[in-house]
């Protein structure tokens, strides 16, 4: 995948040696030259200096390829501008932007916007929502044994209800979070786009669930 991280302060390099060491396609972008300077020896990407906004600059870091991009200047209207021209004009699937002023938040979320507010701001939520089809351990038990999971619901299982995914002793949904509001499970539950699931996984099951949630509820049947 083709990634581009705009700013390239302390959470973007993190964020972009992170993407790098996975494998990914790395662009970061920055407006200031001396930022690129504490990027590692071993990264592999391309830096670009430039503005996240600049449609040129954006081409040169290869937006055409990207499948995410990820603003996190340290100025929230660079960040959403930047965020808004991916998704709107080049049609980036991932996007998301950090924010200051978490009052902002529900505005860019009815435009289509994952946000993260500074205050709450890491590495690992960036990652989080770049690639929602990932399961991300909130808390796993000591023995190892059961893990907390969060998901984001995949689109195929818009409009299902949510007990289709609960198997009892293996895997079991506890908790949603729609529209910034977690709610507990009920068994009148159903899936919406942009839900995130709270899962009680048992480790010899993840990949039992990731694999019914991948296939579909169609699968099941």
């Amino acid at each position: 995948m083709h990634v581009i991280v705009v700013g390239c302060g302390r959470v973007g390099r993190e964020l972009a040696m992170a993407l790098d060491r996975d494998g990914h396609s790395v662009s970061v972008i920055d407006k200031d030259r001396n930022a690129f300077h504490e990027l590692s020896e071993g990264f592999g990407g391309k830096a670009i200096l430039g503005f996240g906004f600049d449609r040129q600059h954006l081409e040169q870091a290869g937006i055409h390829e990207a499948q995410a991009v990820a603003a996190v200047t340290n100025g929230d209207n660079s960040n959403i501008l930047t965020a808004r021209i991916a998704r709107m004009t080049y049609e980036v699937p991932h996007v998301v932007a950090r924010i200051y002023d978490p009052r902002r938040a529900v505005i860019y979320r009815q435009l289509g916007i994952p946000t993260v507010a500074a205050v709450a701001w890491t590495t690992d939520q960036v990652l989080r929502r770049l690639f929602p089809e990932k399961s991300v351990a909130e808390w796993t038990d000591a023995s190892g044994t059961v893990s907390l999971l969060e998901r984001s619901l995949p689109d195929a299982w818009a409009g299902r209800k949510l007990s289709e995914l609960d198997e009892g002793a293996r895997f079991r949904l506890v908790a949603l979070t729609r529209g910034g509001q977690a709610r507990l499970y009920g068994p009148e539950l159903v899936g919406q786009e942009g839900d995130i699931l709270h899962l009680i996984v048992r480790k010899d099951a993840q990949a039992d669930l990731e694999a019914r949630m991948s296939a579909g509820p169609e699968a099941g049947r």
